[in-house]
């Protein structure tokens, strides 16, 4: 068996970027594993800007921004295992990954990040109805399938979720030259980030149907593909509305219904997961419930910029760093709670008496809001409260909470209220 120091599964952007914070502090035996025979994740094949505004100061493609950190990773002594897959892990920090070069291995680490990101809804977790046949592709696949493989996936499509990857998709056929019919949301308001709504639909004039989803999908027979795609309103329970049919004639469906973090291995382990974010369940220094286990990234809560992913990542890798040096220390706990219109919150425990000046605590709202406020809550009063005059799920949003704001507290809870 195989020992080292600190092994960070998953070799995309919060990978590279805990392996880069961990050996800023002083770690120097790491070891990333990735399971392509390349780093990077998901941002090699994400061809279009907008990466890299808030961690560089610049407008960067996906690949120029993964680039960044391979570089930063490349100069120090920081060793990659690619084409290896991690397939086990335990609470002792006993990783078992498997390899075409050396076969079956296992590596005990004293410390491990999760850093594996997140998988897309498919068809069948959302119970689609309708014909099975060709042409019904998640967006992320048909994303790999043209800006890395070089093939389009269909000529006249429509998309259903209005995610940043289904936004983002539906620019990309178009300017690929097919026809993107419609893009298809269920909820009242579009899931993904304001600026890929006008950017990638309104731009190029593309329909986007709020309160509406696909409730048949019809074959053609001969080509056993898509032919037809009907979608339907929805009422504010979410059921069909009959006789609001609205048929495309196309040959592709594409699946923008959400991402869930990747954590089998995060089972295996033992570690408890959070039934809202399907993340760990976390301390503020990003340490999961098993000693000496860190998670960062889309595995831990499903971001929608890149750039909190890395500085998450840098933070999880600085962590593990400071629990190498020093062990885990004792504390008292303060619980944070999601109240009435909060979707999430993460970490989801203060070590209060580690805390140095200030904890961030991310989250989610359930719905949008406008004319609002956000406020902490301990011991049945408020003590904090910040005004928000727009407010939507498509963006993770943050709020600081000082040490001194700790002190008396056993748990906080953050509602969303209005603000009159």
């Amino acid at each position: 068996m195989e020992n080292r120091e600190l092994v960070i599964i998953g070799g995309g952007p919060a990978g590279l970027a805990a392996g880069y914070g961990a050996y800023k502090e002083g770690v120097k035996d790491i070891l990333i594993i990735e399971r392509d025979n390349h780093l990077g994740g998901i941002l090699n094949q994400c061809i279009h800007n907008g990466f890299g505004l808030h961690r560089f100061n610049e407008e960067l493609t996906g690949p120029e921004y993964a680039s960044r950190y391979e570089e930063l990773v490349k100069n120090t002594n920081i060793e990659v295992k690619s084409d290896t897959m991690a397939i086990d892990l335990s609470n002792d920090k006993v990783i078992t990954v498997v390899s075409s070069k050396n076969g079956l291995e296992q590596i005990k680490a004293k410390a491990i990040i999760l850093a594996m990101g997140c998988r897309e809804r498919s068809r069948g977790a959302i119970s689609t109805p309708g014909d099975r046949v060709a042409g019904i592709y998640t967006a992320g696949a048909a994303q790999k399938y043209c800006n890395i493989d070089g093939y389009l996936v269909g000529k006249r499509i429509v998309i259903l979720g209005s995610g940043d990857i289904g936004l983002i998709m539906a620019r990309r056929m178009t300017l690929e030259g097919a026809k993107v019919l419609a893009d298809v949301e269920l909820c009242p308001y579009s899931n993904g980030l304001n600026r890929n709504i006008a950017q990638c639909l309104n731009d190029f004039d593309i329909p986007l149907y709020l309160s509406y989803t696909v409730t048949d999908i019809i074959a053609d027979e001969e080509r056993k593909r898509v032919k037809q795609v009907v979608i339907m309103k929805v009422d504010d329970k979410k059921k069909p509305i009959p006789g609001s049919e609205i048929t495309f004639d196309c040959d592709t469906l594409l699946l923008s219904v959400g991402l869930i973090p990747e954590n089998e291995l995060s089972k295996k382990a033992g570690i408890e997961l959070d039934r809202r974010t399907k993340g760990p369940v976390v301390y503020d220094n990003l340490e999961t419930d098993v000693e000496g286990i860190f998670a960062c990234g889309n595995v831990l809560q499903v971001h929608d910029l890149v750039d909190n992913v890395s500085m998450e990542g840098e933070r999880a890798g600085k962590n593990a760093a400071n629990y190498l040096k020093n062990g885990q220390k004792e504390s008292s706990l303060v619980t944070m709670l999601a109240g009435n219109g909060i979707g999430y919150v993460c970490p989801q425990f203060i070590r209060k008496d580690l805390v140095d000046d200030y904890v961030d605590i991310f989250f989610r709202v359930r719905a949008p809001s406008s004319n609002c406020k956000l406020v902490l809550t301990k011991k049945g009063e408020d003590f904090l409260s910040v005004p928000k005059i727009k407010i939507a799920p498509s963006e993770m949003q943050s709020i600081r909470i000082k040490k001194e704001q700790l002190s008396d507290a056993s748990e906080i809870t953050l509602s969303l209220k209005e603000n009159k």
